[in-house]
């Protein structure tokens, strides 16, 4: 599906909701990655959960689940339920398949909608069961580099809105997020780009200062905001060696090293009351 005002055109599949093209009219410029060897995906939605667990599996109510890195809903067919122009909602809704992996029922709708150079992604979380949904989300949109013919990808960085301290959180060989932080910023608002960064896997961040990360170039006037207001945790990834990085906001993260492995004391875990409704968002700006 394509939706576009005249300025922006973005591109969604149907698998996964997904994200795989933001092409700006007045810039000429796609700045979505498009998929490669490197990694196939372009900007999948995290669902129900972020990152990985401890052994692949999680226990709930005394019984163990098996879930592979970010949940399934990357890998599953939306339905749309409402679209015009610039706007359209996609909806996945439990079933067999899912209940056998993650025992809660419920509706997922993300909304695409444009204004301008801008596209808006909104999750609408639904709890339709009997009891509390515990669940994460996040996204994961990945941008390619460099935007333009004869820049480099080191010849970008990003811009954080505000000043920053926050301490990085490691990944480990196992995919784990490390008992001990590392100390990272010291209060600088710039990460310049370079692709021994995410040699060691994603750098991930707690409760950032910042509600903004911007890919910008010291070279050209063309880049992108991100938006994340409300998401607490932040990670910023890149395939090894590969022309692209991610900025990832999340309501949730990955198993820690010393994670028990019940889904009720995972950190990050949202609770959803029976009824219940839960939504967030983020916004690209694309210049």
């Amino acid at each position: 599906m394509e939706l576009s005002n005249g300025v922006l055109s973005v591109a969604i599949n149907e698998r996964g909701a997904e994200l795989t093209g933001a092409y700006n009219h007045l810039t000429e410029i796609d700045y979505i990655w498009h998929g490669g060897k490197e990694w196939p995906k372009y900007s999948p939605l995290l669902f129900p959960i972020v990152g990985g667990l401890k052994n692949g599996e999680y226990e709930y109510k005394g019984k163990t689940y098996k879930l592979s890195r970010h949940g399934f809903a990357r890998e599953k067919d939306f339905t749309v339920i409402q679209s015009n122009k610039t706007s359209a909602w996609f909806s996945l809704s439990s079933d067999d398949s899912t209940l056998e992996v993650y025992p809660f029922p419920f509706e997922l709708q993300v909304r695409y909608h444009l204004e301008y150079n801008s596209v808006t992604i909104a999750y609408h979380v639904m709890n339709k069961g009997r009891e509390t949904m515990l669940f994460s989300i996040g996204g994961h949109p990945a941008f390619g580099l460099p935007f333009e013919k004869g820049l480099k990808y080191e010849d970008y960085f990003l811009l954080f809105n505000k000043p920053e301290k926050a301490d990085r959180w490691p990944v480990t060989s196992s995919g784990l997020i490390s008992s001990k932080p590392e100390k990272f910023f010291r209060g600088e608002q710039k990460l310049n780009l370079r692709k021994d960064l995410f040699l060691n896997d994603a750098l991930v961040f707690k409760n950032l200062n910042s509600d903004q990360v911007s890919i910008v170039s010291y070279k050209s006037s063309h880049g992108i905001d991100l938006k994340f207001s409300g998401f607490p945790y932040l990670g910023i990834w890149a395939a090894k060696n590969a022309d692209f990085v991610c900025i990832e906001p999340w309501h949730g993260i990955g198993d820690h090293e010393d994670a028990t492995g019940r889904l009720e004391e995972k950190e990050g875990i949202l609770k959803l009351e029976p009824g219940g409704e839960f939504s967030a968002s983020w916004k690209l700006r694309v210049f």
